[in-house]
């Protein structure tokens, strides 16, 4: 038998499997309904004109999209996407942009070009998993920011920075989601904003914005994005995946012109380039102006089944002190808050025996925490499934808090 860990490197060994993955695997069984994945909704996927687009692509310039491409990227797509931006408030040029495959790979890119191991990179507490992932396998140190209801806590954050700087140690970025975070749904009012920018600019750091569905709003003010606030001092993070469909893999990096030639650099030892006849098919949908209409119609979707999912969690889960959970004003996740004596992670398990799944809170901290809550997910299951996995996780709930316990600990 080879003992095969004396090859890998150091980087490899320190590398850890997705929880969410991980857990995704004991939500396949038949039968259960999972709010754990950050799934779209398919039946609102727009597979028609998806496919009109794909025939006019071939049609004409088959041979061209089936070919090697740019690694900076289809330069249609990105005008296309300076003009998004420049919607948005963020004043960008195509040469600010990179496309990337999905934000998960501008994750990794901004690990790769940023941290050396044992860097410091500050982020919210909780935050996402998947950024936690990828910045861990550059061999980061995270060190997480309490969140309040505005998000993470900036006086929390600048006595942070003070106390690292007092040991001559500087971070290397702050990680935002700014925009209903995930895991937890909270959106940064414009106040937090500006304290986040002024503390970047007064500590001389960079602020890594992640935004994967800024665009859908179900209520309240849009917030200027951060790197429309600074776009100095700002690398911007977008996809495709939830504001239209994951299948394609397509996302973008946004920011300092000298940022993103850096990320290119390191994206074509990488890819090369992110798939062409995506992102052709992706122009011909954005130039068609087909992509604010698919959002108004995932935006309607979605606040509805937010809004079940918040009425149904009235009415099913117990009545216990701390129990509590987010109201979103858009995206995709919604967080729930046990009571200090209970365990997500431990009362996981039973609620796959009763046949409902969630993300347990401990994989969304950096440095631990987490045990007493969990994210579920509302845009992907259908409204009867909503309500009945539910109702299965308020009794999981109900009987774990008490007598039933122990013997609700069972092996999946």
């Amino acid at each position: 038998m080879v003992n095969y860990m004396p090859f890998f490197s150091n980087n490899a060994k320190g590398m850890k499997r997705s929880e969410i993955r991980e857990l995704l695997k004991l939500t396949a069984k038949p039968g259960i309904i999972s709010f754990a994945g950050g799934l779209p909704a398919p039946d609102l996927f727009p597979v028609e004109e998806i496919k009109e687009m794909s025939r006019i692509v071939m049609e004409r310039e088959g041979k061209t999209a089936l070919q090697y491409g740019p690694t900076e990227g289809d330069n249609r797509l990105r005008e296309e996407l300076a003009k998004l931006m420049q919607k948005d408030g963020v004043n960008i040029t195509s040469n600010h942009l990179l496309i990337v495959t999905s934000s998960q790979q501008g994750l990794d890119l901004t690990g790769k070009i940023f941290v050396d191991p044992g860097d410091v990179v500050l982020t919210s507490r909780p935050t996402y998993v998947g950024a936690i992932q990828a910045f861990h396998s550059y061999g980061a140190k995270m060190i997480g920011i309490d969140q309040d209801a505005e998000g993470t806590q900036t006086t929390l954050l600048e006595a942070e920075i003070e106390k690292l700087g007092a040991k001559g140690i500087k971070p290397k970025f702050i990680y935002e989601i700014p925009d209903f975070q995930n895991p937890s749904g909270i959106t940064m009012p414009l106040k937090r904003r500006k304290e986040l920018i002024r503390i970047a600019e007064k500590y001389d750091l960079l602020i890594v914005e992640d935004s994967p569905y800024r665009q859908l709003r179900f209520e309240g003010k849009t917030e200027p994005s951060l790197l429309g606030m600074n776009p100095e001092r700002v690398l911007g993070l977008f996809t495709f995946s939830k504001i239209l469909l994951p299948g394609f893999r397509l996302g973008w990096m946004a920011g300092p012109n000298e940022l993103i030639q850096k990320a290119v650099t390191a994206k074509q030892s990488v890819d090369l380039c992110s798939p062409p006849f995506n992102q052709a098919i992706l122009y011909e949908y954005l130039h068609s102006g087909l992509l604010e209409k698919q959002i108004t119609v995932i935006i309607k979707a979605y606040r509805e089944k937010r809004d079940f999912m918040i009425s149904m969690l009235s009415k099913y889960m117990p009545k216990l002190p701390g129990l509590k959970w987010t109201h979103p004003q858009g995206g995709l996740f919604l967080w729930v808050t046990l009571p200090e004596d209970m365990d997500a992670g431990e009362m996981f398990h039973a609620a796959i025996e009763k046949k409902v799944a969630y993300v347990v809170g401990t994989a969304f901290y950096p440095d631990g925490g987490g045990h007493n809550s969990f994210r579920m997910n509302f845009s992907y299951s259908s409204m009867a499934e909503i309500e009945e996995g539910v109702k299965r996780l308020g009794a999981v709930i109900e009987s774990w808090k008490g007598n039933g316990r122990e013997s609700a600990i069972m092996t999946p």
